[in-house]
């Protein structure tokens, strides 16, 4: 009986923590999308080369790189090693990669 209730409190608990990580994941409408690829054709920005930033969902943003705002979007834009990035001005992280 231990077994079986330490069994189901770590599903618990991992259900939590998933549905915790879940929240944090920013998924930008279609529109919202647009709104930014058409920034970047519009804007063009020079792409930055990081060596060894794996550009994923938390990955951190050196203050070096440049963030631009785009209109109607709460997070800033930045293009890393030919990749069009969303990136939390607050905490420099990535929270969407755009393909």
């Amino acid at each position: 009986m231990r077994i079986l209730s330490s069994a189901v409190a770590s599903l618990v608990l991992m259900g939590s923590l998933g549905a915790a990580f879940a929240d944090d994941v920013v998924v930008l409408k279609p529109e919202e999308q647009t709104i930014v690829r058409e920034y970047v054709n519009k804007q063009p920005l020079a792409s930055v080369n990081l060596l060894g930033l794996e550009l994923k969902l938390g990955s951190s943003v050196p203050d070096k790189v440049e963030l631009r705002e785009v209109p109607n979007i709460k997070y800033r834009v930045a293009v890393i090693n030919d990749q069009t990035v969303l990136v939390d001005p607050e905490t420099h992280q990535i929270v969407e990669v755009l393909h």
